[in-house]
């Protein structure tokens, strides 16, 4: 694997390496906790009634968000264009 591997998605939603692994390592902790959430309440009706459902909705939001704040950066960023 290259340095491109390891860099190219990253900076193409506007982070660095790190930046990128430290979104994406929150988002999965954030699933796994709504999935639990959810197969707590699978057992347990009355438990979690709206946990996974807001989990997934603030999980897209935040990447809905990300996406236009990414929008902005590109577009805000100086062209690579040489003459």
């Amino acid at each position: 694997m290259s340095k491109l591997s390891f860099s190219e998605h990253p900076a193409s939603v506007g982070e660095t390496y790190f930046e990128h692994m430290g979104v994406a390592t929150g988002f999965g902790l954030s699933m796994i906790a709504g999935g639990l959430a959810c197969l707590v309440h699978g057992i347990l009706p009355f438990a979690f009634t709206s946990t996974g459902s807001r989990t997934i909705c603030r999980l897209h939001d935040r990447m809905v968000a990300n996406r236009s704040r990414t929008a902005r950066h590109r577009a805000e960023a100086p062209s690579a264009v040489s003459a």
